[in-house]
């Protein structure tokens, strides 16, 4: 069944909802004659993704725990988005570097079509797997009951299960109900059968061509994805590709990426109008748009159409306002330093407060509210008295083609901000690892306070970025300087050199400019 919620288009089925144990399908509802019934929870958690990591601590302190999630377990990174996307982009990554990197190597090789529907079959049966394992073990804990429905506030700290006909109420609330794809106010484009990231991980046909609205990275690994298949993509952006990156690290993907097989790219797009005709082999997608500063109309067409414009928040259906939270402008719920609402006894994490939408800075919130909130048995006033959860750490990467990853601010916000800093610059092919791969692509930059040497950020675009940035995220973390970078013995000849090389470069702009550094720097 196909159901429209709001803006966002998902893929619904029935499935089991479990509460104290007792499977009820949804055919076997509660009657609507019976009695409401009311239950009282020491913690309600409304989301099963990020959210578990809290209800599974509680549960094992003893404490009686409601789970609320009306779709699948495991949340969005488990079922629609992190894990089966990269299981779709590593064999992407394969097929393309077959494409491109074979024959510089000297191993020319022929690619054979891609198995595209049993790729998508093997990935979802291990997705669907996964997820249904987590189910039975919520059902067998005695201290949790699990509400597979959608529920929303009535009162204060009073939520409806209307599925199962009750009423809870909690001691602490936590919010964890995540992000949903957003869909733009295109003419012409409701309606239409478009895919969001939900149907694209679930298309079993490939498409004969596609057309990608959106410039983020959720665009752009998609995008990916298809492509290395072998699907003929046109991506179409209304600005620049990944313009939150660093401007240096974005312009070398753009260079990349737009030149993949298979792959074309429009920046500055404005979209005048969507149509499709025709059904399944006769489809066809008409998109008109202009260009940049070129006022004339143009039409592009393809089978089909994935809409990769960003998410918003999934907090609408929970009448946040009758328990006297008013979401801001565009949805979000209002958090503090430490994660609590303005509601005393509520707390909310994840995609839902929008800070730093990855499903590891969710894990990385549920985490200080496990600690603090949960083990501590702190309430929502005494938690005001820990520290707040800090962000200066938090990475993020994109599994694109090529890779980026990052640490800390970017070069343009150092600059907006007229911090005094110098950078390190060190392309991949300015290193023996790289000299092996013979790269034509890829940067490390590194970015350091001019006057106290400390290590502010890190961006990478190439390969394994993702898996490279992790050596300078504890030195962004712990508040370390350059020195320590440099005094780290790096394995020679590792790709990880292209860090302690850009350093090196970071530490020689220290000394151009004038800054006085101990002698046993530079030998490092």
């Amino acid at each position: 069944l196909l159901l429209r919620c709001n803006t966002l288009r998902f893929r619904y089925y029935p499935f089991e909802t479990v509460s104290k144990g007792i499977c009820r399908h949804s055919k076997n509802r509660s009657k609507r004659h019976k009695l409401m019934e009311t239950k009282h929870y020491d913690v309600i958690v409304i989301g099963g993704g990020s959210g578990m990591k809290i209800m599974n601590p509680a549960s094992k302190k003893g404490l009686k725990v409601a789970l609320c999630e009306r779709w699948k377990l495991g949340g969005t990174c488990l079922n629609r988005g992190c894990i089966p996307s990269k299981m779709f982009i590593y064999p992407a990554q394969i097929a393309t570097q077959v494409r491109t990197e074979s024959e510089p190597l000297n191993v020319p090789a022929t690619l054979r079509e891609t198995q595209f529907e049993a790729l998508v079959d093997r990935v979802c049966a291990t997705i669907d797997r996964d997820s249904d394992s987590i189910g039975p073990r919520i059902q067998a804990n005695p201290n949790v009951d699990w509400y597979h429905e959608s529920v929303r506030f009535i009162g204060n700290k009073t939520l409806l299960a209307p599925d199962s006909n009750v009423t809870l109420t909690g001691d602490k609330i936590f919010l964890a109900t995540g992000a949903q794809p957003s869909i733009p106010n295109i003419p012409g484009l409701a309606g239409t059968p478009y895919m969001t990231s939900t149907e694209a991980l679930r298309c079993r046909t490939r498409p004969k061509s596609l057309i990608v609205f959106g410039g983020g990275y959720i665009a752009c690994e998609l995008a990916f994805y298809f492509a290395g298949m072998g699907v003929d993509v046109t991506l179409m952006a209304r600005t620049t590709l990944l313009r939150h990156e660093d401007s240096e690290i974005a312009a070398e993907f753009a260079r990349v990426f737009s030149a993949l097989p298979h792959m074309t790219v429009h920046t500055h797009t404005k979209f005048h109008q969507v149509s499709c005709e025709g059904v399944g082999d006769t489809r066809r997608f008409s998109v008109e748009y202009s260009s940049g500063e070129d006022a004339a109309h143009h039409t592009l067409a393809s089978s089909d159409l994935l809409v990769a414009t960003g998410v918003v928040p999934c907090s609408a259906d929970l009448n946040l306002t009758s328990t006297g939270i008013e979401p801001t402008p565009r949805g979000f719920i209002p958090v503090d330093e430490r994660l609590r609402t303005p509601v005393e006894g509520i707390w909310a994490l994840g995609d839902v407060v929008g800070h730093h939408l990855f499903r590891h800075a969710a894990n990385y919130q549920s985490e200080y509210l496990a600690a603090n909130v949960i083990y501590e048995g702190r309430s929502w006033a005494q938690a005001g008295e820990v520290p707040p959860i800090a962000y200066h750490g938090m990475p993020h990467a994109v599994f694109s083609y090529p890779q980026i990853a990052g640490v800390g601010p970017t070069e343009d916000e150092l600059q907006a901000a007229q911090s005094p800093y110098v950078k390190g610059v060190n392309p991949y092919s300015s290193s023996a690892y790289g000299m092996a791969m013979r790269a034509e692509s890829g940067l490390v930059k590194i970015l350091v306070h001019k006057e106290t040497r400390k290590l502010l950020g890190c961006h990478i675009v190439g390969h394994e970025a993702s898996v490279l940035v992790h050596e300078v995220i504890p030195f962004v973390q712990m508040g370390l300087r350059l020195d320590d970078l440099l005094e780290t013995i790096h394995i020679h000849p590792a790709l990880s050199e292209l860090v302690r090389n850009a350093a090196r470069k970071a530490r020689d702009a220290l000394v151009s400019s004038g800054v006085d550094i101990p002698a046993i720097l530079r030998f490092r």
